[in-house]
């Protein structure tokens, strides 16, 4: 957890000197949402489809574009027509893992355009630092079209069992995240990492925490997956919490995803010490 994780999203928006991070913020105070919807469907039409549907509800759609069989500019349009008329923002869960001049080429001008229409993207440690100076160098760039409206993630760790994302890759993550904070606005993780590196708690950095792994009815699924609820995970220091099938996979996506947003923004309120619950 940063040391501002006890300020609201305004009052972080107002000083977060990261423009991207600063609209993420202002979007889940202004929506009264703390939701991270995870896509993985697979044609461009059920992508779309989804996130017109709950776009409303939510502050960040992520999607993994790799799987979307039919993909192209059909598929970048209607993201960035939805993103805009439903004030949310689009993460690409592409988690790049590789040099630094292949990543450059992937997020930007490679074959999925990345670059055009997902405001945040993530990398693997893995890598070393080399990576995220690349993918750094790219969105800060003077010539980089959507610099100040694009952001980086570390994958700092994952919620699937027997996952090796632990100990002192966490802590190389982070230490890479705080060398480029002019791009990296924070972490995938599934609790605060000031229980890893407790400099995060100094007064000069705000970094965001997203959580995967994130369902009001089941613990796990047959493939290695470990979920925990939107209270927990945002008690633990989340300040997005991630859920895919938990919300589209039921009979009615819609009224799902409204319980979702209101457990993770009334848990987001008693952090905060808030009153004005969403029912």
């Amino acid at each position: 957890m940063s040391s501002k994780s006890f300020l609201t999203y305004a009052k972080r928006a107002e000083s977060h000197p990261n423009p991207a991070a600063a609209k993420l913020l202002k979007i889940a105070e202004t929506k009264k949402t703390n939701i991270v919807l995870s896509a993985d469907l697979m044609t461009t039409k059920d992508l779309l489809h989804l996130a017109d549907s709950l776009g409303p509800y939510i502050a960040v759609f992520k999607t993994h574009i790799d799987i979307v069989s039919d993909f192209g500019d059909e598929t970048v349009y209607g993201l960035k027509t939805l993103a805009e008329k439903h004030n949310f923002m689009i993460f690409e869960d592409r988690k790049f893992v590789d040099i630094g001049t292949v990543v450059q080429k992937q997020y930007h001008r490679g074959a999925f355009r990345i670059s055009e229409w997902a405001h945040i993207v993530n990398a693997c440690g893995l890598a070393g630092d080399g990576i995220v100076e690349a993918l750094t160098k790219t969105g800060t760039s003077d010539t980089f079209e959507y610099k100040g409206d694009r952001a980086l993630l570390m994958l700092a760790e994952m919620t699937t069992k027997g996952s090796l994302a632990t100990g002192p890759y966490t802590t190389a993550c982070i230490e890479s995240a705080k060398k480029h904070k002019d791009f990296v606005i924070g972490f995938v993780a599934n609790q605060a990492l000031t229980t890893v590196d407790s400099s995060l708690a100094s007064e000069d950095e705000d970094f965001v925490i997203f959580t995967t792994g994130v369902n009001r009815a089941m613990k796990g699924d047959p493939l290695g997956q470990q979920y925990q609820t939107p209270e927990r995970a945002i008690a633990g220091g989340s300040d997005f919490i991630i859920s895919g099938r938990g919300i589209y996979a039921t009979t009615d996506p819609v009224e799902t995803v409204k319980l979702y947003r209101e457990a993770g923004w009334n848990a987001y309120l008693a952090r905060v010490g808030g009153a004005k619950k969403v029912a």
